[in-house]
């Protein structure tokens, strides 16, 4: 057996080890000024919730301080807080979205 056929052999006979990624969490922080329509809309158009349930986790965060958008892979998730925080930017809203290992 040549030393390519050899090298072919060992190559075919691992299994391939495919590891999940890393997931985080996006997480939206209440402030005192950011209209609760707004953040109603942010998690409509962003994290794509229906309007009940966008309202249901606005509450959350109004209640508890913070809510979450949705869970995915860094790099989608550092997309979705700079979006959202662009976004705010853009409107004149303090709101802040931050990312969290899960």
């Amino acid at each position: 057996m040549s030393r390519t056929e050899r090298r072919r052999n060992t190559v075919l006979e691992r299994e391939p080890r495919v590891q999940e990624p890393r997931m985080y969490r996006v997480v939206l922080l209440n402030d005192d000024y950011t209209p609760m329509d707004y953040v109603v809309h942010v998690l409509e158009q962003y994290f794509l919730k229906t309007h009940a349930e966008a309202v249901e986790v606005m509450l959350h965060i109004h209640e508890r301080g913070k809510g979450l958008g949705g869970i995915y892979p860094y790099d989608m998730a550092e997309t979705k807080v700079a979006l959202v925080t662009a976004d705010a930017q853009q409107h004149q809203h303090p709101l802040r979205c931050i990312m969290e290992k899960e």
